[in-house]
């Protein structure tokens, strides 16, 4: 089996995108300007540079509209990330490149500074990134890295940069498949419950499999479950009930509209945070959830007991022949529908616009974020979840990562 990244792709579909759209536009604050406030940790991903590059901002501004500079910022080799625990004052920037991740330190200055660096190798780890959710931090010495090239589970001390064990997860592996966790992550009482999808290694298409990884955060004893009935489950959101609903993410419901009936059916399945098992009398389509079109995605709502549900909406972003269906998943078109998860009745939002498919959510000091990809790779926006989609911040590249720092 291989073991690739799932958004890999996209660099072959942005090499002819140039950097100078964002010649020029340094308008924000500059880099510790500001000793009190908020301050930010954005790392952007430049995939048309060759070699890919990143960097890692250090912004007061992240609630109001500005555009980034990275005169200042620290330069990544390869498709960066920062994760960490918000307002703990320490990033740990990864790379996709090496298994090393290096904690930065925010000094008085309002600056990063290096203090520290640990390896994953010796777990046979040898690349780290894909999404900010692969680690998950418990505490100040304990946290979690989720890596689907290995097929592992790293647990490690983010105070001492030290391996203290893993957890294999040899279950997963599919045979001539690419496996993902999620960009999102539920949280239980003790437990992580963390969403896996595959993918064919060759061809556009989705695996139909489902499947879910808990790991008790005491113990660290890890449960597996899987379901043959859905593919690309990548989305998942807590219910009232305390159930987890778990979902195609848009790029499965881009793969069925460029593939057709030799997709999956972006569809919506419940999971059991206590038995750790599917529930097999419970599946909807997503299309039958928004009375037609193509459908994925669930988003976390500000509104307890609801979703979001994105549906492609192609009077904005027709598809043309040969489009890669990542690209129709980051493009623009995709309208928002709120789903009450109890009545399983949707709702157009008309009031949100129409944005990216892909989105990833961030904590703000006052807001939740979304992203909002721009043409090419070429930029991200953070909006407002609420607010009529007020945009915000804005940089060049993509970002997969944000952290409060104070």
């Amino acid at each position: 089996m291989k073991h690739l990244f799932a958004l890999r792709s996209l660099r072959l579909s942005t090499a002819a995108v140039a950097l100078s759209l964002f010649v020029g536009c340094g308008d924000s604050e500059e880099e510790g300007t500001d000793t009190d406030g908020p301050l930010y940790a954005i790392t952007t991903q430049q995939l048309v540079a060759d070699p890919v590059e990143s960097y890692v901002v250090v912004t007061p501004d992240a609630e109001k509209a500005a555009t980034l500079s990275l005169d200042g910022a620290i330069k990544v080799s390869g498709r960066a990330l920062g994760v960490g625990i918000p307002k703990s004052g320490s990033v740990y920037v990864v790379s996709d490149e090496s298994a090393t991740v290096t904690r930065y330190k925010l000094n008085s200055a309002g600056k990063l500074e290096a203090a520290g660096t640990v390896s994953f190798a010796s777990e046979g780890v040898t690349s780290l990134g894909e999404y900010q959710a692969n680690f998950q931090f418990v505490s100040e010495t304990k946290a979690y890295f989720f890596d689907g090239n290995a097929a592992r589970i790293v647990i490690w001390n983010p105070t001492a940069m030290t391996v203290t064990g893993s957890r294999p997860l040899d279950s997963l592996i599919l045979p001539d498949t690419v496996m993902a966790f999620s960009g999102a992550v539920v949280h239980t009482p003790g437990q992580i419950h963390m969403p896996v999808g595959w993918r064919p290694v060759e061809g556009t298409n989705v695996t139909k499999m489902a499947g879910m990884v808990s790991i008790d955060t005491a113990t660290d004893t890890v449960s597996v479950a899987t379901d043959n009935r859905c593919g690309y489950t990548h989305d998942a959101v807590l219910g009232t009930d305390g159930k987890v609903y778990v979902a195609t993410e848009a790029y499965g419901a881009a793969v069925r509209r460029v593939m057709g009936q030799e997709a999956p059916e972006p569809c919506l399945l419940r999971f059991d945070p206590q038995t750790h098992l599917f529930d097999t009398t419970f599946y909807r389509s997503l299309e039958s959830l928004v009375g037609g079109g193509n459908a994925g995605a669930l988003i976390p709502s500000p509104t307890a007991g609801t979703a979001y549900v994105r549906v492609l909406d192609e009077s904005i972003a027709p598809v043309a022949e040969g489009t890669h269906p990542r690209t129709i998943a980051s493009g623009t078109g995709w309208q928002w529908w709120e789903l009450k998860l109890d009545t399983l009745t949707a709702t157009r939002k008309a009031d949100i616009p129409s944005t990216s498919g892909s989105v990833f959510l961030f904590e703000s000091e006052n807001q939740t974020l979304y992203t909002e990809f721009g043409a090419g790779a070429a930029s991200t926006t953070f909006r407002v979840l609420g607010d009529n989609g007020k945009a915000t911040v804005k940089t060049q590249g993509l970002s997969f990562s944000f952290l409060q720092l104070r």
